[in-house]
């Protein structure tokens, strides 16, 4: 199982959205670092959902539960998405203020390349995150 990050407008689609919908297709992404990485998501990957704008905070969990195909909503081929599920909300969310804050993130891509919308969560920060958010 891998983890992930994929960030999103919540007045556009948020968490909420997709806890209501119960499944969605991940969608829209046209950049094709982050279109790399979608393409390397598995079923049963985790993968922490980022609400951008003034919020700015990882909200929750969703977790992969398709093989990446083909975006239907993108021209250019080379462009997929993944079909996702809500699997829980943090018991608090986790600001980047919080994550800049802490030298153990200063090399991920959230905190270096803050326009990628799409990344991979190495284990130790994934478990870092969730001590933050005080999950169980």
């Amino acid at each position: 199982m891998s983890f992930w990050l994929a960030k999103t407008e919540p007045e556009t689609f948020s968490y909420a959205d997709l806890e209501r919908l119960k499944k969605d297709m991940w969608d829209g992404v046209r950049n094709f670092t982050a279109a790399k990485h979608i393409k390397a998501m598995q079923p049963g990957d985790l993968i922490l959902i980022y609400h951008s704008g003034k919020e700015k905070a990882i909200v929750g969990v969703a977790e992969a539960v398709s093989a990446p195909y083909p975006d239907p909503t993108a021209t250019d081929p080379r462009f997929v998405t993944v079909d996702i599920v809500p699997r829980y909300r943090l018991t608090r969310p986790v600001t980047l203020h919080e994550i800049k804050a802490l030298d153990e993130f200063a090399d991920w891509e959230l905190v270096r390349q803050s326009r990628l919308s799409v990344m991979p969560v190495p284990a130790n920060l994934w478990q870092l995150i969730m001590n933050l958010a005080g999950q169980p």
